[in-house]
């Protein structure tokens, strides 16, 4: 999969360093991924949240963060919409 607003996390991680990790890890796991339906996804990720039109959720370290991207399946592309703390997110 391409990976696409990778910026959002590197500005994320400046102040959030305990996810740099997840992130890195993450990242890698993604780009070597082939998502081709939402379930392959939930196969590697089963607790992210899959939303309408593609929109999925991953729980970072234990829920403390939220990462919301939106994946084309049929382009191999996951775009990173927001990240951001769980309250951030509540509040949204």
């Amino acid at each position: 999969m391409r990976v696409v607003n990778v910026g959002v996390l590197e500005l994320f991680t400046r102040n959030h360093a305990d996810c740099r990790n997840w992130f890195t890890n993450w990242l890698a796991d993604v780009r070597f991924a082939t998502w081709l339906v939402p379930a392959d996804l939930k196969r590697r990720y089963p607790n992210a949240s899959i939303l309408s039109d593609n929109v999925v959720i991953f729980n970072v370290r234990g829920n403390t963060y939220r990462l919301e991207t939106q994946v084309s399946y049929r382009r191999g592309i996951v775009f990173i919409k927001w990240i951001g703390t769980h309250a951030e997110y509540s509040k949204r």
